[in-house]
């Protein structure tokens, strides 16, 4: 097995329908179909991933991070460029299981690869680390960004929060679950749903929009600071599955529950704001895109974001979600 014949025979029919990739047999792609919005995202084993995923799993995982991205602002996606740094003594199965993943998501989502590199480690310790950027066209209404919010405007997130996080524990054995509960959270930990329609629904009216991927407090925090507000979410109005609800109810001090799912990250819901006036619109758009959508709090004069109890008190957060650089 060669880096050549990996490239060749594994990789390049996942650029059989993108013009301009030379089937992954030059140095460069030729793209024209611009202009583009454009995102890169990088999973690392045992950072985002579990080392002993399967890798068909890791695959669409990182395709769907990527996705993410783009659906919060309304982008809808084309191809991506890939990168994979494999460890030392990987198998040729391994590699086209990878790839076997990519082709399934690929599919589901229509895109194609243009392009990238793949090498492997040295070291037998060093971690399989995967990147991608990805490419899209903006929605005619133009890309929403973070830095758009108004004072009074509400505050909304898609699906239900904290699901990921909850799986990573019940496949670590740090928490335990139900049998059923346990697979549905870690498919949720596993395979992110991008909100790709939504996304698209919303762009002609929210203000700002942010996906969730290090936590709903830390996100909303970003977006806050980026349009200069104070994000004030509703502890008790924070979406939850089944399986979520079903662990906070178990948990001795429910606003400290509350607090932890909405500190996890890996969600990958998107977070968006919108003029109270455009409530309706929000419920239209929601219907149509046959996603969950909830108005959790609102956008306040001041700075961060902030998480209440039911009478409006500040609740207090351990850490408001994930940072690579903070232990």
């Amino acid at each position: 097995m060669s880096e050549f014949d990996i490239i060749r025979e594994v990789f390049a029919p996942l650029a059989a329908d993108a013009d301009g990739a030379f089937g992954l047999g030059d140095d460069i792609a030729m793209i024209d179909k611009g202009p583009f919005v454009v995102t890169k995202d990088a999973i690392v084993a045992g950072v985002h991933f579990l080392p002993k995923d399967p890798l068909d799993l890791v695959a669409r995982k990182l395709m769907r991070v990527n996705l993410s991205d783009l659906a919060a602002k309304g982008a809808r996606p084309l191809g991506y460029f890939l990168a994979c740094v494999w460890p030392a003594g990987v198998k040729r199965e391994q590699i086209e299981l990878f790839a076997q993943g990519l082709k399934e998501d690929q599919d589901h989502f229509r895109v194609s690869l243009f392009g990238g590199d793949t090498t492997a480690h040295r070291l037998k310790t060093s971690p399989a680390v995967f990147s991608a950027t990805f490419f899209g066209a903006p929605p005619r209404q133009g890309v929403t960004s973070r830095a758009g919010a108004q004072a009074g405007d509400d505050l909304y997130v898609t699906g239900a929060i904290g699901d990921a996080g909850l799986g990573l524990k019940a496949l670590q054995r740090e928490e335990k679950f139900t049998t059923v509960d346990k697979a549905s959270l870690a498919m949720r930990y596993h395979l992110p749903d991008p909100r790709l329609s939504i996304g698209a629904a919303i762009a002609g009216f929210a203000t700002a929009s942010i996906d969730v991927s290090d936590g709903l407090i830390a996100d909303a925090g970003h977006l806050a600071h980026a349009s200069g507000l104070r994000a004030e979410i509703d502890a008790v109005s924070i979406p939850r599955s089944t399986a979520a609800g079903s662990w906070v109810a178990r948990q001795k001090n429910r606003w400290k529950a509350l607090a932890e799912v909405a500190s996890f990250g890996d969600d990958y819901e998107i977070l968006f704001t919108a003029p109270s006036s455009m409530r309706r619109s929000v419920t239209v758009a929601a219907k149509a895109a046959k996603t969950e959508v909830s108005r959790i709090g609102s956008m306040k004069r001041g700075d961060g974001a902030a998480l209440l109890d039911e009478t409006g008190r500040e609740i207090a957060v351990k850490s408001a979600g994930f940072d690579h650089f903070k232990k």
